[in-house]
């Protein structure tokens, strides 16, 4: 009975992660053509809400899993899932070369490279029993991994699935065969040995099924991240979509979204990112993926031409900035000024000058050192010059050339010289600007009839 759930729970898990189209309209999204509501941290959603991961039940590594698998789970550490498997202990008999093994092993976990290896060596070419070969075997692999050395890991791992066919073990080890090829750079052998996790999987013989439902779990975020992380996002959009469907207790709802959100905004799917930014926003206003959404919420609704929404983003970002940076002041400050060069910029040069201002100075109060403030100053200066307003953009142009002698000499980079260059040069051109325009009306008479007659011909 309890082999009967299991082959059923892992075949379902395998069929949703089968290739085939995904309609993100199921989980909230707007179409191209059908503009969804206005995205904020207020958006409603039809989707369910995630799992509670307090409501999972706790995952155990069996004891006849080897020793070397149920003590080296560092190797499969994954953001993706949001538990670490407890390890229930075994009753392995202890002779000398159990001993061996054991001390190999403890070897490894101080760096005592060449004695582990040399220890675990030893047993593999011994007369011991094949039990302790088989876990001697494991944590050659493991060592070897453990330096580096991948290519001799992944032909011991595929040693042991020869000798050993339908061990315990197989799923896990062809887990860590996946993402040793995956850091080899082979993500198609990678994603051949997820799906041989799936398979395996369903022919063991066992009471631990949450232990092997997990495993079957990050096999499949694992061929979702190997796509996101070729730059194949079309793929990667599919199964980070089918994961959420899942709405499983184990799965980082919160971290999955996100590599959904940035996927589609690679795509250029500025419509479905929109709706996946807006929900995720929506659950996770406090992540630390949060700032880059929001972000990516900005420009999405810029390019669906949704301007003073867009720009409405970007605002609370910054607002949310002031407030948060003292908690991630690293993250914070990195998508205050990406949004500083990017949205603003992107405003300014598509002639939407008034919002380009507003977020323009904004920026201004985030931070008050010269580094930062005067490229924003320099900024603030072109957007007044295409305002027609000169005198506000001398007035950007002499915060700069006021502050310039601040710049201490290790932070006075190239582009800020320059900007200060541009600044003078402005000041001198807008001048010269004034000066010709007061000429000009000089030499302009008003005749009796109250108007202007033109008696010289400027050259433009």
């Amino acid at each position: 009975m309890i082999r009967s759930l299991l082959r059923f729970r892992l075949c379902l898990a395998f069929v949703l992660v089968l290739p085939c189209p995904v309609l993100l309209a199921e989980e909230g999204k707007e179409s191209e053509g059908h503009p969804a509501s206005a995205p904020n941290t207020e958006i409603k959603s039809a989707e369910p809400p995630p799992a509670n991961p307090s409501a999972q039940t706790a995952v155990v590594v069996p004891a006849e899993i080897d020793p070397a698998l149920r003590e080296s789970r560092s190797q499969l550490a994954t953001d993706n899932l949001t538990s670490t498997p407890t390890v229930e202990t075994g009753n392995p008999n202890d002779p000398q070369a159990r001993r061996i093994l054991n001390a190999a092993r403890q070897q490894r976990r101080d760096k005592q490279v060449d004695l582990a290896q040399a220890n675990l060596i030893g047993l593999i070419e011994s007369n011991v029993s094949e039990d302790l070969k088989r876990g001697a075997r494991l944590e050659l692999a493991m060592l070897l991994q453990d330096q580096g050395e991948l290519a001799r890991a992944q032909q011991l791992y595929a040693q042991y699935l020869k000798l050993y066919p339908d061990d315990p073990n197989e799923p896990e080890v062809t887990l860590r065969q996946g993402l040793i090829y995956r850091q080899m750079g082979a993500p198609t052998l990678a994603i051949a040995k997820f799906y041989g996790v799936m398979s395996t999987a369903l022919n063991v013989k066992t009471e631990k099924v949450e232990y092997y439902r997990r495993l079957v779990l990050q096999a499949q975020t694992e061929i979702a991240d190997t796509y996101y992380l070729q730059g194949k996002y079309g793929e990667a959009v599919d199964f980070f979509s089918r994961l959420l469907k899942l709405n499983d207790n184990e799965l980082n709802d919160a971290l999955v979204r996100a590599k959904l959100v940035r996927s589609l905004a690679k795509l250029n799917r500025p419509a479905d990112a929109t709706s996946q930014a807006g929900i995720f926003l929506n659950r996770y206003p406090d992540s630390k993926e949060a700032p880059e959404i929001r972000y990516l919420l900005a420009d999405s609704l810029r390019k669906v031409g949704r301007t003073h929404e867009a720009v409405q983003q970007v605002l609370i970002l910054l607002q949310h900035a002031q407030a948060d940076s003292a908690k991630n002041p690293s993250e914070w400050a990195q998508w205050q000024r990406r949004t500083g060069n990017d949205l603003a910029n992107q405003l300014y040069n598509q002639g939407d000058y008034l919002n380009a201002l507003e977020i323009y100075n904004r920026l201004l109060e985030l931070d008050h050192s010269p580094e930062w403030e005067l490229p924003v100053w320099y900024q603030l200066g072109l957007v007044y010059e295409r305002l027609e307003q000169p005198q506000k953009a001398l007035d950007a142009y002499g915060h700069i050339i006021a502050r310039v002698g601040e710049l201490k000499p290790e932070n006075t980079t190239p582009n800020l010289k320059t900007i200060s260059e541009l600044a003078q040069w402005r000041v001198e051109h807008l001048q010269w600007l004034l000066k010709a325009e007061l000429s000009r009306h000089q030499l302009i008479p008003t005749n009796l009839g109250g108007t202007e007659t033109a008696v010289v011909t400027v050259a433009k």
